[in-house]
C-alpha cells in the first residue's frame, strides 16, 4: 500500500503564495492518477487538481490560473503550487491517489482509494 504524507501548509495573507508537497512511500505506479482535495469548514471534500500518469492535467474553475499540480523526476513526490491565495481557499487539503482507476485525470472523489492526513491551508484577508 502506497503511503501519503502532506506538508507544506499554514497561515497566510490573501495574495500570497504556498507549494504543498505529498511525499509517497514509493515511487508512484505508472498506472492510475494522483490528486489534490480539500475540505473547508461545513463543505465536503472537493477535487482541486489531478494529474495523470502521461501528465495530462485537471483543474477545478476555482483554482484554475492560480494553482498548479506536478511531479518530481523520481515520482515520488506531488506537489501543488498555490497562488494568489483567497479566503476561500481556506481548507484542510489532502493529496490522494487513484491507482486502481484506468481513465483520464479525474477530480471524482470516490476514484481515490489512497489517501493522506492532510494539512491546513488558512487565507486571511
Amino acid at each position: 500500500q502506497v503511503q501519503l504524507v502532506e506538508a507544506g501548509g499554514g497561515s497566510v495573507e490573501v495574495g500570497a503564495s504556498l507549494r504543498l508537497s505529498c511525499a509517497a512511500s514509493e515511487v508512484f505506479p505508472t498506472r492510475g492518477v494522483l490528486g489534490w482535495f480539500r475540505q473547508g469548514p461545513g463543505n465536503e471534500r472537493e477535487g482541486v487538481a489531478t494529474i495523470g500518469r502521461v501528465y495530462g492535467t485537471r483543474y477545478a474553475d476555482s483554482v484554475k490560473g492560480r494553482f498548479t499540480i506536478s511531479k518530481d523526476n523520481g515520482k515520488t513526490t506531488l506537489y501543488l503550487q498555490m497562488d494568489s491565495l483567497k479566503p476561500e481557499d481556506t481548507a484542510m487539503y489532502y493529496c490522494a491517489a487513484a491507482l486502481d482507476y484506468e481513465g483520464p485525470p479525474t477530480l471524482a472523489r470516490g476514484e481515490y482509494n489512497y489517501w493522506g492526513q492532510g494539512t491546513q491551508v488558512t487565507v486571511s484577508s
